[in-house]
This record gives C-alpha cells, structure tokens and sequence, in this order.
C-alpha cells in the first residue's frame, strides 16, 4: 500500500490565501477551500473599521462578498514572508479601486496555517489618506 501525504509549506498557503482574497473573480468556495471552518480573523483599528473587528469565517465570506460588490478593482502585493513552523508575519500592500477613486492599505499580517489552510489572520491596516 503507497500512502501519499501532501505537504504544502506554510508560505504556500498564505501566498494561495492572498491570491484568492485578491481575485475579484474568486469564490466563496475558493476562499472555504483555503481557510479553515473554524478560522479567526482579527482586524485591528483603523479608518475604515475604526474599532476594529473579529471575524468567523461565515462573518468573513459575508465582507468578502460585499468587497467583491463594491470594488471594481482589487490586488494585493505581497513584500515579504517570514515563516516560523505554522505562522507567517506577511508584509503587503492591498489597492483597491471603488468608482475612480484608489484606496491604498500598507498591511501587516500575521497568519497561522493548521492542515494546509489558514486558521487564524491578525491584520494591522495602515491606510494612506482617502476622502469617505
């Protein structure tokens, strides 16, 4: 009997959660595939949420269905990875295009991977200035 075990590195999950967040043609069931169901996301203050946020998957697909909506351009570009076993501090910046106006974020990230998918996201979100 041959058993394969696939090992995907904790960098290539979160380089395969970035690109699904970032494709404004990517599905809930893309994310789902990537994230794990009992997953947390924390989203510390900042303009757009200023009192910050935790965040169940199923709260998540809800805004990442509503950005999906409201935004006619998206991506993310990633700076750096650090990895230490299961977590990764992710240095990024996300643009995001709403009508003709471009909001800019400078982010740093700090994710867990448990199983090959995400189970934990903690993001600091530094906006450069915008009109709401």
């Amino acid at each position: 009997m041959c058993i394969i075990v696939s090992m995907t590195s904790t960098e290539d999950v979160v380089r395969r959660y970035f690109s699904v967040v970032a494709d404004l043609g990517s599905t809930a069931d893309d994310l789902r595939e990537v994230v794990a169901s009992d997953a947390v996301f924390t989203e510390l203050p900042n303009p757009i949420s200023p009192n910050g946020h935790v965040r169940t998957l199923d709260e998540t697909i809800a805004g990442f269905e509503a950005g999906k909506a409201r935004l006619s351009a998206q991506s993310i570009d990633i700076h750096e990875i650090l990895v230490a076993g299961d977590r990764a501090a992710v240095r990024s910046t996300w643009r995001g295009s709403v009508g003709d106006t471009e909001i800019v974020a400078h982010m740093g990230g700090f994710l867990t991977v448990r199983d090959g998918r995400v189970s934990a996201h903690e993001t600091y979100d530094c906006y450069e200035p915008f009109a709401l």
